[in-house]
């Protein structure tokens, strides 16, 4: 059974920075490919970010492109959300998900395993 747990959310002006960190248990973390998804209040959850097993492939949903960056240390089975630039539409609890069969997907429903979430909260 692989656990997910998130941290680094929070309150932060419009313009700001965030790193959010998800720490994984269990099964075998270096093989998973890991996302990042989001979901705004009366939202439904939506892809942000997702990064391949060795951490040479990342894959961006367009309104995050070029201000989130997704990265993994797969020797401490973590993965990381960096996030600049922020802006009140980035306000959203933002989950942490592990896909153990398959490449990169953008779709929620490959990843069989989630964290609790973590809330980011921009203020403008």
């Amino acid at each position: 059974q692989v656990q997910l747990v998130e941290s680094g959310g929070g309150l932060v002006q419009a313009g700001g920075s965030l790193r959010l960190s998800c720490a994984a248990s269990g099964g075998t973390f270096s093989t998973y490919v890991m996302g990042w998804f989001r979901q705004a209040p009366g939202k439904e959850r939506e892809f942000a970010a997702a990064i391949a097993w060795s951490g040479g492939y990342t894959d961006y949903a367009d309104s995050v492109k070029g201000r989130f960056t997704i990265s993994r240390d797969n020797a401490k089975n973590m993965v990381y959300l960096q996030m600049n630039s922020l802006g009140p539409e980035d306000t959203a609890v933002y989950y942490c998900a592990a896909r153990v069969v398959g490449g990169i997907a953008r779709n929620r429903n490959f990843y069989a395993y989630w964290g609790q979430g973590t809330q980011v909260t921009v203020s403008s």
